[in-house]
């Protein structure tokens, strides 16, 4: 009979799991900074596939969630045909999230700066999440109204994304690689 490994044990033995993923978000990134057909897919399908992650996530909350099961149920069907259209039709996803990221930048900048000044006596770094919404709000409205400049945004967010993600689970990698031994 095989024992079952204990939770440090399978955390050090899936080192090599956060390596490969590591290697593999570094690939996208750079996958999608040649910005070719290829990036524009590769974006569609990232997203299709993070909100088909999503689906999953909403679909779990609507059978465990103490309440609000219907929101959760109806929001994993929204989400699951999102994805699934986002997979279908990359191009016209890569369309519409170019549109989406300016306007997202413009609106979370702005929330941003009134929630640094909103937490100022509690937080000694607000002046920080002030700098971040005012960088945000500046690159809101340097996106918002032009297709073009969304989509390079969009491309190098997305690339920035995918290169600290990767970055992050290399070092991931190797700590859980040092606690082995």
């Amino acid at each position: 009979m095989t024992a079952i490994p204990s939770p440090p044990q399978l955390r050090t033995a899936s080192w090599w799991f956060f390596l490969i993923t590591g290697i593999c978000w570094i690939a996208i990134a750079w996958i999608v900074l040649r910005f070719t057909v290829t990036s524009v897919a590769a974006i569609a399908v990232l997203a299709g596939v993070v909100i088909l992650a999503a689906a999953v996530v909403e679909a779990a909350h609507a059978f465990t969630a103490p309440s609000w099961r219907w929101l959760h149920g109806v929001l994993a069907v929204l989400f699951l045909i999102t994805g699934v259209v986002a997979l279908l039709n990359p191009g016209s996803t890569f369309f519409w999230l170019s549109a989406f990221i300016g306007w997202y930048l413009l609106f979370k900048g702005a929330a941003d700066i009134v929630l640094a000044f909103l937490t100022k006596e509690e937080n000694d770094a607000w002046w920080l999440l002030l700098i971040v919404g005012i960088i945000e709000l500046g690159f809101g409205f340097w996106a918002a109204g032009r297709f073009e400049r969304s989509a390079y945004l969009l491309i190098v967010y997305v690339a920035v994304i995918a290169l600290t993600h990767g970055v992050t689970d290399i070092v991931a990698a190797f700590r859980l690689r040092r606690l082995a031994d």
